[in-house]
């Protein structure tokens, strides 16, 4: 079985295994309003998904978000 020639740092160590996520994460516009949102996730604006209303939202709570 292999073994290391020497010790690895733990800043190397942890500078590797930091470096995982290769791409930001999809931000699409919504169907409904308009207004952009995380991808396979429910609007925050107008609480629609795949154009079904999932969250009930009131004129406040949208004021609100504004």
């Amino acid at each position: 079985m292999a073994l290391p020639k020497g010790k690895i740092s733990k800043a190397r160590k942890h500078s590797r295994r930091a470096n995982w996520k290769l791409e930001a994460p999809a931000i699409v516009e919504c169907s409904q309003c308009h207004k952009m949102k995380l991808a396979h996730r429910v609007c925050k604006n107008c609480g629609y998904y795949d154009g079904k209303q999932v969250i009930k939202m009131d004129e406040a709570a949208k004021a609100k978000q504004a």
